[in-house]
This record gives structure tokens, sequence and C-alpha cells, in this order.
């Protein structure tokens, strides 16, 4: 099992480039950050950990652009994959989205996986045009049009929501495919989601009963024919070496520590007694 780091990323505390550095120093394998591209004041959705429009976190308010965080990363780290916990491509047009993941998949020498996620604050989707009831098929389609471009020499795609003719992108990404992980609470609605469009799955901070549904998301995935194995990773909270040999058995393939909102000097020690509790290196063990 690997082990991850997640940065809640803002304007202040730590700098994505100097947690990343940090986090592959002490040995571990991969780096995430969020996104939210604003908050609409007024709200009628509910976060998911509240249950009502308030926040648990103001950070939501103050979190960078996802690919610029994790561009300044990229520049100052050589081995650890760079990833979204989660992304909202459903705000974005693909044809942009496209070129810039595909940019830092180039420039980082093929590093860059894409978790995504639905969206739970649907206000915010809907400053951005996506219909609440709609937000499955518009991410499915920005997915399949994004794939087009980085496979294609001559890109296009025609769908309820993206439309473009045949056209010409570069950078194509160095890896044949962007591995594309699901960041959703754990059902059949969004496995069978998942078995048709991503490569994986990443639970939410607070799911239960894992190991019931790792068992139904291999079986949709087998229901679908797909042969390979499904990532997931586990959002983990304080270490738990108990849960942690639990999560391996079950299949989770990576798990995932969020990083504290203090700064640089916090953070660094912070790592180094998670990397010892954990018996990293620092060293590239894959």
């Amino acid at each position: 099992m690997r082990y991850g780091i997640v940065l809640f990323t803002s304007d202040r505390g730590i700098q994505p480039a100097d947690a990343a550095a940090a986090a592959e120093r002490a040995g571990f394998d991969s780096f995430y950050v969020p996104e939210h591209t604003h908050i609409p004041v007024v709200r009628a959705a509910a976060h998911p950990r509240t249950g009502d429009a308030s926040l648990p976190d103001d950070r939501y308010l103050r979190t960078l652009d996802p690919w610029v965080a994790l561009g300044t990363a990229a520049a100052v780290t050589e081995r650890i994959t760079l990833s979204t916990a989660v992304a909202l491509p459903a705000e974005h047009h693909p044809i942009t989205l496209a070129k810039a993941i595909a940019s830092l998949d180039h420039l980082s020498g093929g590093r860059v996986s894409l978790g995504v996620g639905f969206g739970w604050n649907t206000d915010e989707l809907a400053h951005h045009g996506v219909p609440a009831n709609k937000r499955r098929t518009v991410l499915r389609e920005h997915l399949d049009a994004m794939r087009a471009i980085w496979s294609e020499e001559e890109a296009s795609f025609s769908g309820e929501f993206v439309n473009f003719g045949p056209s010409w992108s570069w950078p194509k990404p160095t890896q044949k495919r962007i591995p594309v992980l699901l960041g959703a609470a754990g059902g059949e609605k969004s496995f069978t989601w998942l078995a048709k469009n991503a490569d994986g799955w990443i639970t939410t901070p607070t799911e239960a009963g894992l190991g019931e549904k790792i068992e139904l998301l291999h079986r949709i995935w087998r229901e679908h024919g797909r042969t390979e194995t499904p990532e997931i990773v586990a959002l983990a909270g304080r270490h738990d070496a108990a849960q942690l040999a639990q999560w391996a058995e079950l299949g989770v393939t990576e798990a995932v520590f969020g990083l504290p909102d203090r700064d640089a000097e916090e953070v660094h020690a912070y790592l180094e007694r998670l990397a010892g509790k954990l018996g990293l290196t620092g060293i590239d063990r894959r």
C-alpha cells in the first residue's frame, strides 16, 4: 500500500511546493490538493459533513487553483505523483482544462492523476452553468472530451454540453492515459458511474463500512467488463496502524493523510513524525 499527503491549500500556511518537496523527501508517494473556484455567499446546498449551509473550514473560501499549485510542486519534485482530491472539471471548459493537465503531465514527466468529484456545492456549479441534476452527465462529457484531446491528433466532440469540431492541441500527456479517480461516497450509483468512466475510487473522509463498499465496487467493476484492478485511495485521519493493516487486507492501494493548517516548520515536523510511524525512509519504494 502506498502513502500520500493531501494539502488543503490556502493563501496562508505552508505553500504547495514546500509541502510537496517535504513529502517527497520523507518518502511519501503522492501529493494531492483540492479545488473550489469560489464559494457563493448565499447557498442552498448542504455541506456533506455539517448537514447545512455552514462550512467546516474557512479554507473552502481560500483554496488555490489546483493546477497552478501542482505546477509549483512539479518544479521542485522528481518522483512524487501529483493529483487532486478532488478537482471539479465540470466547472471548466474541457479544451482549456485538457491543455492545463496535459502541460502539467508533460512538464512533470508523466506524474499526474486526476481525482474528480461531482460537486456537492450545487450553487457553485450553478454559477458555472451546470444544472444540479446534470452534474454527472457534464462531468462525463468533460472527461470524454479531454480524453479525445489527449489521445487524438485531430480531436472533436459532440455531446449535450460540449461540442467542438476537429482541432489540434499539443502537448499530449506523457502518460498513455491520465488516471481518473472518482471522489464520492461509496454506493451503487457512484460505483456504476465509476466503472463506466474512471479508473479508481477516492473515499470521503468519513467513509464507513469500507469492506462492504469495496466488495460492491469490485462486483460492479466486473459487471461492466473491467478486468484491471481499480485504484482505491482511502482518506485517513490520524495514524492508526491497525486501520492501515485492515485497509491493506481489503485492497486499498493508497492511504492519504491530511496536513495540518500550520506554518512550514510545523508541517515539516508533522511529516517527519508521520513518516517515522509509517516506516518510510525517503527512498522510492515503487
